[in-house]
């Protein structure tokens, strides 16, 4: 499989592939913690902590993964009543409003990422550097920025070639 391929693949189910294991290390641990506490009559902390930040990974790359199809949940009463020149207009609009967010939203979550790495901070039930899950949110938002881009691209483009307006995909079918 040449390079590009891999690429056309990675943009196509990047996100699935990286939500699968998460989902599946989030039912297993909480599983796994079910049976001690059921069975064994003990519980550890790693378990709670273990699902807790796969859960926050999971809540990010899914918001990528919403950005691409134009899944977010929004009401589209008005934008339905538009000619498609105007909604993509619309589109394109919030494409740059989140766009900026997400800019701003690395610049502000990096701080955090830096102090947890300048003073060692681990997490209590794991004993790893907190800076790992703390980067979940410029890792998340950074995904978010590619398919922002590339929803501007493609809207840019409809709006040029006088094109449908690309009203979404199921997320999951």
């Amino acid at each position: 499989m040449d390079f590009k391929k891999i690429l056309q693949l990675i943009d196509k189910n990047g996100e699935r592939y990286l939500l699968l294991p998460l989902y599946a290390l989030i039912v297993s641990s909480i599983f796994i913690e079910v049976i001690r506490r059921s069975v064994l009559s003990y519980s550890s902390v790693w378990t709670e902590e273990v699902a807790r930040y796969a859960f926050i990974y999971i809540a990010y790359i899914g918001a990528s993964a919403a950005i691409k199809e134009r899944a977010h949940i929004r009401i589209d009463v008005i934008l339905n009543l538009l000619p498609n020149r105007m909604k993509l207009i619309f589109y394109i609009f919030g494409d740059i409003v989140a766009l900026i967010l997400a800019v701003v939203s690395i610049y502000m979550s990096m701080e955090s990422v830096l102090v947890s790495l300048h003073f060692d901070s681990v997490t209590h039930g794991l004993r790893i550097s907190q800076a790992w899950f703390l980067a979940a949110v410029p890792i998340g938002f950074s995904m978010m920025i590619v398919r922002i881009l590339q929803s501007l691209w493609r809207d840019w483009n409809d709006l040029r070639a006088n094109r449908p307006v690309f009203e979404g995909n199921p997320l999951f079918d």
